[in-house]
């Protein structure tokens, strides 16, 4: 039997083991669980701070590896090892992470950033509206005990500290405090209080929303409420309340000022999720490239290994004949010498040949299975690849300048490049508007209202009607504006030298620059490289038809000097040449396969079209579930 006969059966029991299996049931393939973040469906209040739950990572292979084991071993299609690898493959996983955080990335970018400057309720509690009791009415007339018990936690109800170009708080930010406090303070001069020890019960609310605005600013409303009740008999008002509400605003006039500066991260993060399709497509391209030559080496060990078998059936049948002919006296026994190392030497092919496939399996199981080897059932089956190595007889290319285009197109490396410079293009406006000195305007305007008991005190006119009353009273004074006071300023900063902003922003622009060359290099280099895959796909073609001719002479031959030996016309040297010349021949035909099918993959890497080549569609392989059937079809439960 020739190395052609023995080809041919081995591809037939492979195709009819294959078409046994269509004679199977259909399983349907399940969906994988999702592993986007599960927002809380709790009530508003409550949903706003509870935190989404993350899924646990699939640690599974998905259904349609098991389903697809027949008798231990494993019958693959091109398209099905691709399947397998796009739905269980841990860097596509790791990929698919991608978007989910784009997403979350600009959500926090939406939100802006972290703005201080909000009073504090803690720095309120210490403290008596101007007027109000024995220690406001001091405080009003800028006398002080020097002994109240207070302290200084804040100076003043708003603090300006963000500047330069920095994202404001886009959330509204409420904030709210109440404090009771009870205190005995001592007085050595008790002319206004008229008693020793004056002891004070307070109640403080505070409160407060604050809004950043994407222009460069904030706005805040706060309202404070102050109710005391004192010992002293001097208070024409106690107990008292005293509420207030201010509005207050600030803004950057030069550096931070604009909606572009102010709203770069987001449109940056805007940027990025629409280009987290890039990197995944890229991923899931390198993948499907990884998973072709991979595929396409075991296919060429599978000859590799048959044209061993070959060889070492030649070797042993000329190692009997060589036997028969040594015992009727027509060959000498040193020639058999030759031919008993020449058959140790196909054994010890083979040998190589069964490793090499073994391993190159291992490699493939590895890119098709998310947990590898580990999976007993896949480490023990044998994987039978269906389709085999061809090349068309015509395969035109379009012109070169076509392929160009089309690679600018489709390729996500250069899109994603040109995506990053558009990024640094914005962010380039921040550095931008560092540079300028910083300039704010601020203003308040505040409301004012005091109501209490009124009480008649010795030597004293009695109190004023118009603040007699209850926390209403006051408040009617503070919607009217009866005691309203405003506030106006600006704040300058300005660095001698700048050089840190000049700095920021030139080293910025320069790596711009770079950035901008980089790309102008890779589009120069696109063209060489899809030159270099054309040529390298034409050569291997030429090779290839010239491994096919000789392949073919040297079996001729090889089947000339049997026949010859047969007739005692030959020796068993020169059969053992013709073999080991045939074995040559067959591994670089294989070689020559391989090297253009690995080029055409090349060439379609190089234009962007690997995924439109092998027929993936993005939208499925995100979901993790590819529509597409096996190509053998699973077994049923009820028959595994």
């Amino acid at each position: 039997m020739n190395a052609r006969a023995s080809r041919l059966i081995f591809t037939a029991r492979r195709y009819l083991a294959a078409g046994l299996c269509v004679m199977w049931p259909v399983t349907p393939m399940l969906a994988q669980p999702p592993i986007e973040p599960a927002r809380s469906t709790a009530a508003w209040g409550i949903r706003t701070y509870s935190a989404a739950t993350v899924p646990p990572i699939r640690t599974k292979n998905s259904d349609r590896l098991a389903s697809m084991m027949r008798a231990g071993k494993l019958y693959l299609t091109v398209q099905d090892a691709i399947a397998l690898a796009l739905e269980n493959s841990i860097d596509i996983e790791v990929a698919r992470y991608g978007p989910l955080t784009a997403q979350w990335q600009l959500t926090r970018a939406e939100a802006g950033g972290s703005l201080p400057g909000v009073p504090s309720g803690a720095s309120q509690a210490q403290s008596v509206a101007s007027g109000q009791g024995v220690l406001g009415s001091q405080a009003a007339a800028g006398v002080s005990s020097g002994n109240n018990g207070t302290t200084n936690r804040a100076g003043g109800n708003a603090t300006i500290t963000q500047v330069g170009p920095v994202t404001q708080n886009l959330d509204p930010t409420i904030k709210a405090a109440i404090t009771f406090s009870h205190r005995s303070l001592p007085q050595p001069n008790n002319i206004q209080s008229v008693t020793p020890i004056l002891v004070q019960d307070q109640r403080v609310y505070t409160s407060s929303i604050q809004q950043g605005l994407l222009s460069g600013g904030s706005v805040t409303l706060s309202y404070n409420s102050n109710y005391l009740s004192e010992n002293s008999p001097s208070n024409v008002l106690n107990p008292s309340v005293a509420p207030r509400m201010t509005l207050q605003f600030q803004h950057n006039l030069l550096r931070g000022f604009g909606l572009a500066v102010n709203s770069r991260t987001i449109t940056v993060s805007r940027n990025s999720l629409k280009n987290s399709g890039l990197s995944f497509r890229n991923q899931v391209t390198s993948t499907v490239v990884r998973v072709l030559n991979a595929y396409y080496a075991l296919v060429a060990d599978h000859e590799s290994l048959k044209s061993k078998q070959s060889a070492l059936e030649v070797a042993d049948r000329l190692l009997t004949e060589g036997k028969r002919k040594v015992e009727v006296g027509t060959l000498a026994e040193g020639d058999m010498i030759a031919v008993e190392s020449q058959a140790a030497t196909a054994r010890l092919d083979l040998v190589n040949a069964q490793t090499a496939l073994r391993q190159q399996e291992l490699q493939l199981k590895n890119l098709l299975s998310r947990n590898g080897i580990s999976d007993p059932l896949l480490a023990a089956a044998q994987i039978i690849p269906v389709d085999r190595l061809a090349i068309p007889d015509q395969e035109p290319l379009p012109p070169l300048q076509q392929l160009v285009e089309k690679a600018v197109a489709q390729r996500p490396d250069i899109a994603l490049q040109k995506a990053n410079l558009t990024n640094s293009e914005i962010s380039a406006l921040g550095t931008k508007n560092g540079v300028l000195p910083s300039l704010q305007v601020f203003g308040s305007t505040t409301n004012a209202g005091l109501a209490g008991t009124g009480r008649t005190v010795s030597g004293s006119a009695p109190a004023d009607p118009y603040f007699v009353g209850g926390l209403g009273t006051a408040m009617g004074q503070v919607f009217r504006r009866n005691f309203p006071s405003q506030s106006i300023g600006a704040f300058v900063q300005l660095s001698v030298y700048n050089r840190q902003a000049q700095a920021d922003s030139n080293i910025g622009n320069l790596q711009l620059r770079q950035s901008e060359l980089a790309l102008q290099k890779d589009l120069k280099q696109l063209q060489v490289d899809i030159m270099n895959a054309i040529v390298a796909l034409e050569q291997s073609k030429a090779r290839y038809e010239a491994a096919v001719k000789s392949r073919t002479l040297a079996e001729e031959l090889l089947q000339g000097e049997q026949r010859k030996f047969e007739l005692g016309a030959s020796t068993p040297t020169d059969i053992i040449r013709q073999q080991r010349d045939l074995t040559t021949a067959q591994a670089s035909e294989v070689s020559t396969l391989v090297n253009y099918t690995n080029a055409r993959i090349l060439l379609d890497q190089t234009i962007g079209s690997v995924l439109e080549t092998n027929h993936v569609e993005l939208s499925e392989v995100t979901a993790g579930k590819i529509a597409a059937a096996p190509s053998v079809p699973p077994v049923s439960s009820e028959q595994k």
